[in-house]
């Protein structure tokens, strides 16, 4: 957890992934307590024998105390060997033996593991799109071609009848220009390469086949279930802050409708089959905060770390939506957790509002002892928080259209919480020996305190809408403890006792690198094992009963438009061209899905009072 980033990281990637986040003062300037110094106060032998790991389970499951060998091959000593496969105690998944540091400029995957590429970005994704040529690329090929620079990954079954085995979910978390154009001038592009750019980002809904041998997937190109959504796609902001003020804009004055999704990065799969997607860096995109006058909006703005000057992409020469001397407030319809339907290629996706504002590294939901749903989410942000949301209504088993619909309403209505971390040991024994005290563990423990429920606020002189808008400054006034980069959170199976969630009422205030020469084409890629096809880059929920066509017949299907005075209007239709498949990929190993609880209260790395075993990590 206490590590930020990988030093090893490039300058290009680190300019284009974040806007040089480092470089910049995090926008987090409250006196709040450093994790890392609560943290510090417990013993990482101590915080390891209690389960609850917070972000230290993914380096106990890999060696890395031998160096890399010189030769740059991988090694198998013992020291490598990773996670005791004889314990029984870790999800299937997890059950390899580490890879090894080295310098190999290739792949490296376990033993008894494969890598292929399934699908490349300019690769056909809907009917009509062409083959990509580097040197003509246009704003309707990529729109119809799969996006850039993936960040995560879901599998989901299909009905039998359908062309594909599954659905594949990915994200294109952002676009690195320097690359992707011929003779690109950073600092005058043009109108088509920003647009080319606006529609490589996004998602993509894939159909694939499998090898039931090899494990291999092959994408179906033209599926009717194929879907390309960018950063012009319209989205639905539902949830208690749709129609806020705050999210009004001159283009759309009901603030209820955006246009696209930006800087997705991780993400999840519901119990209802939809995928959820954290729009993360996409505080980059906007410029000139600077020029904003009023001071409560500058305050908010400069909390996000909205830039003051021009953006380092010059979007907001193309489009005042990214000029927030223009439009202040569209900078605050960025930032959410976006859910989509891969099952139906028409419904809109929407922003969930009831989910907080912040850099959302991802979201994990799972249910609750009695049938709620529950996310813990990282800000990924230094000096930022951890979040936990709990449905107010419960989940609907059954694959019935009534039980469909009142379950993509539960992400609207529930309870958004901060994580307050303590180190609970008496300072006066940790001394630094790794000596357990009296109590016989390095202890740190915590609660979740809410900071909004429905339409009502918990915290004093912020009204509900808000508390959803503006998340960072209603947790900065409870105090949390701030971390260096909280990641992705998901919950872990502990054997503790299961609790249902029962928000408290608070009633009292809270304290006031040079470019190529050519461009490069980015892919997704998987793993899979020789023996096993199980998928590993998500859970497979079973395929709900949408009475969504998966005819390869069906009429090809265009990108929404990109003006909210048309969203309900289609371009025309375009014929199919030739296309071959793609060398694929399988995957293998996914943990089991155990529905946990959700808790009141919250850990830190030692005795876990969780009974989700809430996770992050920031790698």
């Amino acid at each position: 957890m206490l590590p930020s980033h990988n030093t090893a990281r490039s300058a290009l990637t680190c300019r284009y992934r974040c806007g040089d986040a480092c470089s910049h003062e995090a926008p987090n300037r409250s006196l709040n307590t450093y994790f890392g110094d609560i943290v510090h106060q417990v013993s990482r032998r101590g915080a390891l024998k209690s389960g609850a790991v917070l972000a230290l389970a993914a380096a106990a499951g890999t060696a890395v105390a031998t160096p890399a060998v010189a030769s740059g091959k991988p090694t198998t000593s013992a020291a490598h060997r990773g996670p005791d496969r004889g314990a029984g105690r870790l999800p299937r998944g997890l059950r390899f033996e580490a890879v090894p540091p080295n310098t190999a400029d290739a792949v490296t995957v376990p033993v008894g593991y494969a890598q292929q590429v399934v699908i490349r970005w300019g690769d056909p994704v809907l009917r009509g799109a062409p083959r990509f040529d580097a040197r003509r690329q246009s704003v309707a090929a990529q729109s119809r071609q799969f996006g850039y620079n993936c960040d995560y990954m879901a599998l989901l079954d299909l009905p039998a009848h359908c062309r594909g085995d599954q659905l594949l979910v990915v994200n294109h978390e952002y676009t690195n220009e320097e690359i992707m154009f011929f003779g690109y001038d950073s600092a005058n592009p043009t109108r088509e390469q920003v647009e080319i750019a606006w529609a490589a980002h996004g998602l993509t809904v894939l159909s694939v086949r499998t090898d039931r041998r090899s494990g291999r997937l092959w994408p179906i190109n033209g599926d009717a279930l194929n879907r390309r959504v960018t950063a012009t796609t319209p989205f639905e902001l539902t949830g208690p802050a749709a129609g806020s003020d705050l999210l009004k804009t001159s283009a759309d004055p009901t603030g209820r409708t955006v246009l696209g999704t930006l800087n997705n990065c991780g993400g999840g799969v519901t119990p209802w089959s939809t995928a959820l997607s954290g729009e993360e860096n996409f505080n980059q995109c906007f410029a000139n905060a600077a020029s904003v006058t009023d001071p409560t909006a500058r305050q908010r703005l400069a909390r996000y770390g909205l830039p003051t000057g021009a953006s380092q992409r010059k979007w907001e020469r193309f489009d005042d939506r990214f000029d927030l001397a223009k439009e202040p407030n569209e900078a605050n319809r960025h930032g959410w957790i976006v859910e989509i339907d891969p099952y139906d290629p028409d419904s809109v996706p929407r922003k969930r509002t009831a989910l907080g504002r912040f850099k959302h590294e991802a979201a994990e939901p799972r249910l609750t002892s009695d049938g709620r749903v529950a996310l813990y989410m990282g800000d990924d942000e230094r000096f930022d928080y951890l979040y936990k949301f709990v449905s107010t209504h419960r989940f609907k088993k059954g694959k019935s259209r009534a039980a469909r619909e009142h379950n993509l309403r539960l992400l609207d209505e529930g309870t958004l919480c901060f994580a307050k971390f303590t180190g609970d040991s008496p300072l006066a024994e940790i001394d630094g020996t790794g000596i357990l005290p009296e109590d016989g563990d390095f202890a740190g423990s915590g609660t979740w305190i809410p900071l909004v429920t429905g339409n009502t606020s918990l915290v004093a002189g912020m009204a509900a809408d808000e508390v959803y808008v503006f998340t960072r400054l209603a947790a900065d006034r409870w105090a949390p403890p701030r971390w260096t980069a909280p990641k992705t959170s998901s919950p872990i199976p502990t054997r503790a006792a299961s609790t249902s969630h029962s928000p408290t009422t608070r009633t009292e205030e809270p304290p006031a690198r040079p470019a190529p020469t050519r461009p490069t084409r980015a892919t997704a890629t998987s793993t899979a094992t020789s023996s096993n096809s199980t998928n590993a880059a998500q859970t497979r929920p079973q395929h709900p009963s949408t009475g969504a066509s998966c005819s390869s017949a069906a009429t090809p299907r265009t990108p929404p438009p990109t003006s909210l005075a048309s969203i309900k209007a289609r371009s025309a239709r375009s014929p199919a061209p030739t296309t071959s498949p793609s060398t694929s990929t399988a995957t293998s190993g996914s943990p089991p899905t155990v529905p946990p609880s959700a808790p009141t209260t919250a850990s830190s790395p030692s005795r876990s009072r969780d009974p989700t075993g809430a996770t992050s990590s920031s790698s």
